[in-house]
């Protein structure tokens, strides 16, 4: 009986045994399909993150087998016994790694990692991706040769679909076994999710890259950044990246052994510097050009264009005038149409300051016929007689505070070549040289007129025709019948008066214009004047005054509208017309304002904050309202000095501007504000710049943010409660440190 009893007991532990070897395969089996059987699956197909499934909520399991009902019974119970030791809180997830194998499972190990690689060289991106989430569940993830073919065969299918779960996968990899990381496949993602106009995933991707791995080739970054830069938001991230690189090489890391090599790498400065003008980026802008001479970058041509556009928007004349003694040097036939948008850049902000004596200048040089090259198609034959690269100073006139930049005005690469005609409305390039616009000659001429500075205009027009050796109609008497037309009498009187006492030829039409005009004008005592200068030339010698006068009003005395040779042929608006509009409308900024802005930079830039101060009181006690550029240069004073404090005050008064709409909102302006707050731990602050962005829905570049948060404030209250708290001031700012982590997406350590 003993033996009965004790051989029954065995035969059904072999038979549950074997039931229970067998639940484990068929729970595997009905739980991940593989693809030959069952749809494909992806990360959201699994099981969402967070969903609880116990072992009573799961679906029945239908088993025809041809055992006993007793059997059956006691195979189910070893399931359910199964699915409690195995399943007691949810089912794994792709996020969560198994923490032990089973010795049963030790023959289901190797198959699915075959089929795995199987799938992965035939291609198959659906059938491997099923298998991998398979895999990663029950095992973990495999190898890193295994995790590198997965991520490179989701790249290669160029589908958004497949880039976005190659790129949430390679996040899922870092947080989790980053060691499976390899930099090739990721630069190779980085590359393909920025031709796809990806740009956040594209830099996140690139930043992971340049944190784990050595310094990325500058083919990788050159074309990383030609695809960035095609967007608002990528030109932005581009530019961040690029200053991150600066710094490291600055800092001379360990794992950026080739950045020495940047400095002759300039034609990723010139594609993001030249994002950040099209985007209105400027302060970032200044940043990189900073950059730029502490590594030792040569600029050359295309950088110098760009340079004096972003300086012409920043109204920073003085960088400009730096500029121009080195560009004036340059002799080249190819370069002179180059640096045309240069010159435009320069003389707009002459006008913009008011300088007419300036502008006056640099046009009469404009007419120099040292400057009269021939134009020729291509605007790199210049290859040998270069001249040896000089240093050029930047920023601060100062040499303690501020920097050298190596300068090729000779060199233009071919690689990246700025449109420098795009743009330019005051100097045009003609007839192979470069001369002033319609425009340019108009606004010279109405700023003379409202400062009633008559005897310059005589003084420009006699430099033009010393200059230009015209054989056709005078230059002087074509304007001088634009001031006619828009009845500018009395200065056209007064410039003839000039010109006839130096020789100067004026059209006999000329004479007749003006007295017709005068008639016309009433302006009866101007044309008595006016015949006996006439009679003096040989002109109604034998008329009477009524009868010159009659012959003038019958007869057509117009003179032709003007076009000269090299100058204004490609501008189908008169000067007449450019006139008129510069005398009813003129500049609509006051021109003290880049006066006080350029005070306020100076002292900004020497450190000496209070006088900066002073200087903006004095601005307001004018009623001139301070700029963007003016609380820019501000906050990047008190940004070099530290006085994060002051920072605090300084935002109240961009902040109380900004919701009276004084002020427009810009991004490198609450960006800058933005990473003071954050580095001087004024959270509240922090949170009120976020609320700003929200508001006005500007993108903000959070990986920053956040790997500054993690150097400076890892640790800060990260064990505190609110219930904790001892003082309403901690629980408040323990609120807004709670608030910034969730904001960046700082997951608790």
């Amino acid at each position: 009986m003993f033996d009965f009893v004790a051989s029954t007991e065995v035969k059904e532990f072999f038979l549950l045994l074997f039931d229970f070897a067998a639940t484990s395969r068929l729970l595997v089996s009905t739980t991940f399909p593989s693809s030959r059987i069952g749809k494909s699956r992806h990360f959201d197909d699994v099981i969402p993150v967070g969903s609880e499934v116990t072992a009573g909520a799961r679906s029945p399991v239908k088993v025809s087998c041809g055992r006993s009902s007793r059997l059956s019974y006691g195979w189910q119970h070893s399931l359910i016994r199964y699915q409690n030791l195995h399943s007691s809180s949810s089912l794994p997830h792709l996020s969560s790694t198994t923490q032990s194998v089973l010795p049963w499972e030790s023959s289901s190990f190797e198959s699915p990692l075959r089929k795995l690689e199987a799938y992965l060289e035939e291609n198959c991106v659906d059938d491997a991706w099923e298998v991998f989430c398979s895999y990663k569940c029950l095992h973990g993830f495999p190898k890193q040769a295994v995790v590198k073919k997965m991520i490179s065969l989701m790249t290669r299918s160029v589908s958004s679909h497949w880039l976005l779960k190659a790129y949430h996968l390679v996040l899922l990899v870092l947080s989790k076994s980053p060691s499976l990381l390899d930099y090739d496949s990721l630069t190779r993602l980085a590359l393909i999710l920025s031709r796809n106009q990806m740009p956040v995933p594209a830099s996140t991707i690139m930043r992971i890259a340049l944190d784990r791995f050595k310094f990325p080739s500058f083919d990788v970054l050159s074309t990383l950044s030609f695809h960035l830069v095609k967007s608002d938001i990528g030109a932005y991230l581009a530019s961040n990246i690029l200053i991150e690189i600066c710094e490291r090489s600055l800092h001379k890391k360990p794992h950026t052994k080739n950045s020495a090599q940047l400095n002759q790498n300039v034609t990723i400065f010139n594609l993001v510097l030249n994002a950040c003008l099209k985007f209105e980026s400027f302060q970032k802008a200044l940043s990189i050009i900073k950059f730029m001479s502490l590594i030792g970058v040569a600029v050359d041509a295309n950088s110098i264009v760009i340079f004096a556009q972003i300086y012409d928007k920043l109204a920073l004349r003085d960088e400009l005038m730096r500029l121009k003694v080195h560009v004036d040097r340059v002799v080249s036939m190819a370069l002179s149409h180059h640096y045309c948008q240069f010159y435009d850049s320069l003389l707009s902000l002459h006008f913009r300051y008011n300088d007419l004596g300036l502008a006056m200048e640099l046009m009469l040089d404009l007419y120099d016929q040292s400057k009269d090259f021939q134009c020729v198609h291509s605007l790199n034959t210049l290859k040998n007689g270069l001249r040896k690269p000089c240093l050029l100073q930047i920023g601060s006139g100062n040499l303690t505070t501020g920097y050298k930049v190596v300068l090729e005005p000779d060199r233009l690469r071919s690689d990246f070549i700025v449109d420098s005609q795009v743009q330019s409305t005051l100097v045009l390039f003609s007839d192979g040289k470069l001369a002033p616009s319609t425009k340019a000659l108009a606004k010279l001429i109405s700023g003379f007129v409202k400062e009633r500075r008559f005897g310059e205009i005589s003084k420009f027009l006699i430099g033009i025709e010393n200059k230009i050796n015209s054989k056709e109609r005078s230059f002087s008497t074509l304007v001088l019948a634009a001031c006619i037309q828009v009845g500018l009498l009395e200065t056209a009187h007064d410039v003839l008066d000039d010109l006839e006492s130096v020789d100067i030829y004026v059209d006999p039409s000329l004479y007749k214009s003006l007295l017709q005009a005068y008639w016309k004008e009433n302006l009866f005592g101007e044309s008595k004047v006016l015949l006996k200068q006439m009679r003096k030339i040989g002109l109604f010698a034998n008329l009477s005054d009524e009868d010159a006068a009659h012959s003038c009003l019958s007869g057509d005395c117009t003179v032709k509208p003007l076009r000269c040779k090299g100058d204004f042929s490609e501008n189908k608006s008169c000067l007449a017309g450019h006139l008129s509009k510069e005398i009813r409308e003129g500049d609509l900024v006051c021109p003290l304002v880049y006066e006080f802005n350029s005070t306020i930079l100076f002292f900004c830039k020497a450190n000496m904050m209070e006088d900066a101060i002073r200087t903006l009181k004095k601005m307001q006690q004018k009623n001139i309202q301070p700029t963007t550029q003016t609380f820019s240069y501000l906050l990047n004073g008190y940004s070099s000095l530290k006085m994060y404090r002051q920072i605090t005050i300084l935002w109240g008064e961009i902040k109380r501007r900004l919701e009276d709409g004084v002020l427009s909102v810009d991004r490198d302006l609450l960006d800058c504000l933005l990473m003071n707050f954050l580095r001087g731990g004024y959270f509240e602050r922090v949170m009120d710049i976020v609320s700003y962005n929200t508001r006005y829905n500007i993108f903000v570049d959070k990986w920053k943010f956040k790997e500054e948060f993690l150097k400076l404030h890892k640790d800060l209250y990260r064990n505190l409660k609110a219930v904790y708290a001892r003082t309403d001031a901690q629980r408040k700012r323990l609120e807004h440190v709670q608030a910034f982590r969730k904001w960046v997406n700082i997951v608790r350590m």
